[in-house]
């Protein structure tokens, strides 16, 4: 991409990610925005995540979810989501690189990107 275009929404939009550990959903960024007085329309919001997310500068996810929460780390990770509460985390441990290779042989594909999503429970939801 060209030269990068933050506009003050997008800007905003950023900034809000950027600060967020929970991975947000656009609802949750148009609420945040909110809270700090800011009011943005949907349209705003989508086209603002679709420029941020073709620019590099934040990850969409699709983490099995109808809505699609997004990420400012963009450097390769993987994600973790409780079935139970819907909390979303990190996985830094590295995949292994005889399993992309095992399926690079097995589909005759050559890998160019693995985004893995993890299921299971969290230890709050564990517990309980």
């Amino acid at each position: 991409m060209s030269k990068i275009n933050l506009t003050i929404q997008r800007k905003a939009i950023l900034e809000v990610i950027q600060q967020s550990h929970d991975h947000p959903t656009a609802a949750d960024i148009m609420e945040r925005l909110r809270e700090e007085g800011r009011s943005f329309a949907y349209g705003t919001i989508y086209n603002s995540l679709r420029y941020l997310t073709d620019a590099g500068m934040i990850r969409e996810l699709k983490l099995g979810e109808t809505a699609s929460r997004y990420d400012a780390r963009t450097d390769e990770h993987q994600h973790i989501v409780c079935k139970s509460c819907g909390r979303v985390e990190e996985v830094l441990t590295e995949l292994p690189a005889e399993w992309v290779s095992r399926v690079a042989e097995e589909t005759k594909f050559k890998v160019l990107h693995a985004d893995v999503v993890l299921e299971g429970m969290c230890e709050s939801c564990a517990s309980q």
